[in-house]
Protein backbone atom coordinates (compact mmCIF):
# COMPACT_ATOMS: atom_id res chain seq x y z
CA UNK A 1 0.00 0.00 0.00
CA UNK A 2 1.28 3.44 -0.85
CA UNK A 3 2.30 5.85 1.91
CA UNK A 4 0.49 9.19 1.90
CA UNK A 5 -3.19 8.45 1.45
CA UNK A 6 -5.01 11.75 0.82
CA UNK A 7 -7.09 13.00 3.76
CA UNK A 8 -10.29 12.99 1.74
CA UNK A 9 -10.07 9.22 1.20
CA UNK A 10 -10.60 8.51 4.91
CA UNK A 11 -14.02 8.19 6.46
CA UNK A 12 -14.21 10.99 9.00
CA UNK A 13 -16.45 12.23 11.76
CA UNK A 14 -15.96 14.64 14.60
CA UNK A 15 -12.88 12.78 15.84
CA UNK A 16 -9.54 14.53 15.19
CA UNK A 17 -7.47 13.05 12.39
CA UNK A 18 -3.73 13.31 11.81
CA UNK A 19 -3.29 15.11 8.50
CA UNK A 20 -1.56 13.55 5.49
CA UNK A 21 1.81 15.34 5.71
CA UNK A 22 2.11 14.62 9.43
CA UNK A 23 1.08 10.96 8.93
CA UNK A 24 3.79 10.51 6.32
CA UNK A 25 6.52 11.98 8.52
CA UNK A 26 5.26 10.04 11.56
CA UNK A 27 5.35 6.70 9.77
CA UNK A 28 8.76 7.39 8.21
CA UNK A 29 10.20 8.34 11.62
CA UNK A 30 8.92 5.08 13.12
CA UNK A 31 11.19 3.13 10.72
CA UNK A 32 8.82 0.20 10.48
CA UNK A 33 9.75 -3.05 8.82
CA UNK A 34 7.60 -5.81 7.30
CA UNK A 35 7.22 -7.61 10.65
CA UNK A 36 6.81 -4.70 13.07
CA UNK A 37 4.36 -4.97 15.95
CA UNK A 38 2.98 -1.48 16.44
CA UNK A 39 0.70 0.24 18.94
CA UNK A 40 -1.21 3.30 17.72
CA UNK A 41 -2.35 4.85 21.01
CA UNK A 42 -5.15 7.37 20.66
CA UNK A 43 -5.86 6.11 17.15
CA UNK A 44 -8.75 8.52 16.47
CA UNK A 45 -10.04 7.75 12.95
CA UNK A 46 -7.39 5.09 12.34
CA UNK A 47 -5.64 7.08 9.59
CA UNK A 48 -2.16 6.51 11.05
CA UNK A 49 -3.00 2.85 11.79
CA UNK A 50 -4.00 2.31 8.16
CA UNK A 51 -0.77 3.91 6.90
CA UNK A 52 1.34 1.85 9.33
CA UNK A 53 -0.43 -1.40 8.46
CA UNK A 54 0.49 -0.85 4.83
CA UNK A 55 4.16 -0.66 5.79
CA UNK A 56 4.31 -3.78 8.01
CA UNK A 57 2.33 -6.30 5.99
CA UNK A 58 3.58 -9.35 7.94
CA UNK A 59 3.36 -7.52 11.26
CA UNK A 60 0.43 -6.21 13.26
CA UNK A 61 -0.95 -2.82 14.21
CA UNK A 62 -2.97 -2.43 17.40
CA UNK A 63 -5.22 0.64 17.08
CA UNK A 64 -6.02 1.70 20.64
CA UNK A 65 -8.93 4.11 21.13
CA UNK A 66 -11.32 4.88 24.00
CA UNK A 67 -13.86 7.04 22.12
CA UNK A 68 -16.87 5.11 20.73
CA UNK A 69 -17.13 7.28 17.59
CA UNK A 70 -13.41 6.80 17.00
CA UNK A 71 -13.76 3.01 17.30
CA UNK A 72 -16.55 3.06 14.69
CA UNK A 73 -14.42 5.18 12.34
CA UNK A 74 -11.40 2.88 12.75
CA UNK A 75 -13.55 -0.13 11.84
CA UNK A 76 -14.95 1.75 8.83
CA UNK A 77 -11.50 2.80 7.59
CA UNK A 78 -10.06 -0.68 8.15
CA UNK A 79 -12.88 -2.08 5.99
CA UNK A 80 -12.56 0.64 3.34
CA UNK A 81 -8.82 0.05 2.84
CA UNK A 82 -9.00 -3.76 3.20
CA UNK A 83 -6.56 -3.86 6.11
CA UNK A 84 -6.12 -7.34 7.58
CA UNK A 85 -3.15 -6.78 9.89
CA UNK A 86 -4.87 -4.37 12.29
CA UNK A 87 -6.59 -5.20 15.55
CA UNK A 88 -8.83 -2.57 17.11
CA UNK A 89 -8.55 -2.26 20.89
CA UNK A 90 -11.25 -0.36 22.75
CA UNK A 91 -9.89 0.94 26.01
CA UNK A 92 -7.79 3.45 27.82
CA UNK A 93 -4.01 3.27 27.81
CA UNK A 94 -1.98 2.22 29.64
CA UNK A 95 -4.40 -0.28 31.27
CA UNK A 96 -5.60 -1.83 27.99
CA UNK A 97 -2.03 -2.43 26.79
CA UNK A 98 -1.28 -5.13 29.37
CA UNK A 99 -2.74 -8.01 27.36
CA UNK A 100 -1.33 -6.94 23.98
CA UNK A 101 1.77 -8.58 22.45
CA UNK A 102 5.14 -6.93 22.96
CA UNK A 103 5.53 -3.98 20.57
CA UNK A 104 8.57 -3.09 18.49
CA UNK A 105 7.22 0.39 17.71
CA UNK A 106 4.73 2.75 19.38
CA UNK A 107 3.01 5.84 18.06
CA UNK A 108 1.19 8.05 20.55
CA UNK A 109 -1.26 10.45 18.97
CA UNK A 110 -3.59 10.89 21.92
CA UNK A 111 -2.70 10.09 25.50
CA UNK A 112 -5.47 11.60 27.59
CA UNK A 113 -2.83 13.27 29.75
CA UNK A 114 -1.22 9.91 30.65
CA UNK A 115 1.78 10.07 28.31
CA UNK A 116 4.45 9.30 30.91
CA UNK A 117 2.51 6.36 32.37
CA UNK A 118 1.93 5.00 28.85
CA UNK A 119 5.63 5.22 27.98
CA UNK A 120 6.67 3.55 31.25
CA UNK A 121 4.10 0.78 30.79
CA UNK A 122 5.33 0.02 27.26
CA UNK A 123 8.98 0.08 28.39
CA UNK A 124 8.22 -2.69 30.92
CA UNK A 125 7.25 -4.87 27.97
CA UNK A 126 10.14 -3.83 25.74
CA UNK A 127 12.81 -1.36 26.86
CA UNK A 128 14.12 -1.29 23.26
CA UNK A 129 10.89 -0.04 21.66
CA UNK A 130 10.96 2.92 19.27
CA UNK A 131 8.53 5.74 20.05
CA UNK A 132 7.07 8.55 17.98
CA UNK A 133 4.83 10.99 19.85
CA UNK A 134 2.87 13.77 18.15
CA UNK A 135 2.00 16.83 20.22
CA UNK A 136 -0.25 19.75 19.39
CA UNK A 137 -0.75 21.06 22.94
CA UNK A 138 1.65 22.80 25.28
CA UNK A 139 0.67 20.36 28.01
CA UNK A 140 1.91 17.39 26.00
CA UNK A 141 5.18 19.21 25.30
CA UNK A 142 5.61 19.71 29.06
CA UNK A 143 4.98 15.98 29.56
CA UNK A 144 7.67 15.17 26.99
CA UNK A 145 10.07 17.47 28.84
CA UNK A 146 9.23 15.73 32.14
CA UNK A 147 9.72 12.34 30.46
CA UNK A 148 13.29 13.35 29.59
CA UNK A 149 13.94 14.10 33.27
CA UNK A 150 12.44 10.82 34.46
CA UNK A 151 14.10 8.65 31.78
CA UNK A 152 17.51 10.24 31.12
CA UNK A 153 18.23 8.06 28.07
CA UNK A 154 15.44 9.97 26.29
CA UNK A 155 17.02 13.36 27.02
CA UNK A 156 18.44 13.47 23.50
CA UNK A 157 15.10 12.75 21.80
CA UNK A 158 14.70 14.15 18.33
CA UNK A 159 12.10 16.92 18.28
CA UNK A 160 10.69 18.21 15.00
CA UNK A 161 8.22 21.07 14.64
CA UNK A 162 6.16 20.90 11.47
CA UNK A 163 4.07 23.71 10.06
CA UNK A 164 1.92 22.94 7.05
CA UNK A 165 0.05 25.49 4.96
CA UNK A 166 -2.42 24.72 2.19
CA UNK A 167 -3.55 26.99 -0.62
CA UNK A 168 -7.15 28.07 -1.06
CA UNK A 169 -8.47 29.94 -4.06
CA UNK A 170 -10.06 33.28 -3.18
CA UNK A 171 -11.19 35.10 -6.30
CA UNK A 172 -8.14 35.23 -8.62
CA UNK A 173 -5.63 34.67 -5.80
CA UNK A 174 -4.37 31.75 -3.80
CA UNK A 175 -4.16 32.23 -0.03
CA UNK A 176 -1.93 30.03 2.08
CA UNK A 177 -3.86 28.89 5.15
CA UNK A 178 -1.78 27.48 8.00
CA UNK A 179 -2.66 24.32 9.91
CA UNK A 180 -1.83 24.02 13.60
CA UNK A 181 1.87 23.33 14.16
CA UNK A 182 2.68 19.77 15.23
CA UNK A 183 5.65 18.62 17.28
CA UNK A 184 6.97 15.16 16.53
CA UNK A 185 9.16 13.56 19.20
CA UNK A 186 11.24 10.52 18.26
CA UNK A 187 13.06 8.45 20.88
CA UNK A 188 13.99 4.93 21.92
CA UNK A 189 15.61 2.26 19.81
CA UNK A 190 17.08 3.21 16.45
CA UNK A 191 15.54 0.15 14.71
Amino acid sequence: MRLGIPDNEFIRGRVPMTKEEIRILTVVKLRLNEESVVYDIGAGTGSVSVEMAGQCRRGMVYAVEKNAEGIDLIYANRRKFGIENMEIVKGEAPACLETLPVPTHVFVGGSGGDLIDIIKSVRKKNPEVRFVVNAVTLEKLVQLQELCKQIPEYADMEMIQVGVSRSRLLGNHHLMLGENPVYIAVFGAEK
